[in-house]
């Protein structure tokens, strides 16, 4: 999510507003709720984000519309957000959207890697089953369905935050399920000052080789990097390490690949 001119200086500001005392858990899942009712209601988001109505007037409309259903910290960051200047209507729903993943994200604490893990590991699930890849992306399956479904896969195995963040991922914010949890995995990343790495092998790395891997991306890069660890055995042997816009070829497939064209030339 990319907030452009007064969009990102609002989203700051909302952002600034989350630094108070609370539950981050309840109140990453309270902006969850409250970006689905903008998103649900066009007409309440259209004065949520209306230049022309007083501040104080549309925080009164949300402190009326929201008292008792969410937190008070929640409250008071929806109050900040609606107060200020967006570019486009939609900035502001997936502003609190993102900011809502930033605050379950903490709410795992020192957990935060595991939650990393376990939200591309699914990933990989969906992407590796078609059957359930179509369930999720289904229009004719309600959303609590999908959910339930969800909830059956997931159980008690990961993390409240995994699910959380799993459940938010049918709100139909991204075109899948699938890219809204790379694109969580990536807001995790960054709260722990972190990049990804996607490194795909022919075989499972060891801990100890994919340790060395990552220190030496991170001495690279002069940051953490967190490494997802995709085994495809089309790649034959070697690795290939992606890192944003970033990618690193030395799979036996690829130099084969080359091979060949130089001799099609």
């Amino acid at each position: 999510m990319m907030m452009r001119g007064a969009s990102a200086d609002a989203y700051a500001a909302t952002s600034a507003a989350l630094t108070g005392a609370g539950d981050a858990g309840t109140v990453g899942r309270d902006l969850f709720g409250v970006a689905d009712l903008l998103r649900a209601e066009p007409a309440l988001r259209r004065v949520a984000t209306d230049a022309s109505i007083e501040s104080e007037a549309k925080a009164g409309l949300f402190r009326e519309v929201l008292a008792g259903k969410v937190s008070e910290l929640a409250l008071a960051a929806v109050v900040v957000a609606v107060s200020q200047r967006w570019t486009a209507s939609r900035d502001l729903a997936d502003a609190l959207e993102r900011l809502g993943v930033v605050s379950v994200v903490q709410s795992s604490g020192g957990e935060a890697g595991r939650l990393e893990d376990e939200l591309f590991a699914f990933g990989q699930v969906v992407q590796d089953n078609p059957p359930l890849r179509d369930a999720l992306s289904d229009p004719a399956r309600s959303r609590e369905d999908k959910s339930r479904l969800l909830g059956d896969l997931l159980g008690d195995k990961v993390l409240p935050a995994t699910v959380a963040l799993v459940q938010q991922s049918l709100s139909g914010s991204y075109r899948t399920v699938g890219v809204a949890l790379a694109d969580y995995q990536k807001v995790a990343s960054e709260v722990r000052g972190q990049g990804v790495a996607t490194v795909r092998v022919a075989r499972p790395l060891s801990d100890a080789d994919r340790q060395r891997l990552a220190d030496a991306l991170s001495r690279s890069y002069e940051r953490e990097i967190h490494i997802n660890v995709v085994v495809d055995p089309d790649v034959l042997g070697g690795i290939r390490v992606e890192i944003g816009d970033d990618v690193i070829d030395g799979t036996v497939s690829s130099r084969l690949d080359e091979a060949r064209r130089r001799l099609a030339g």
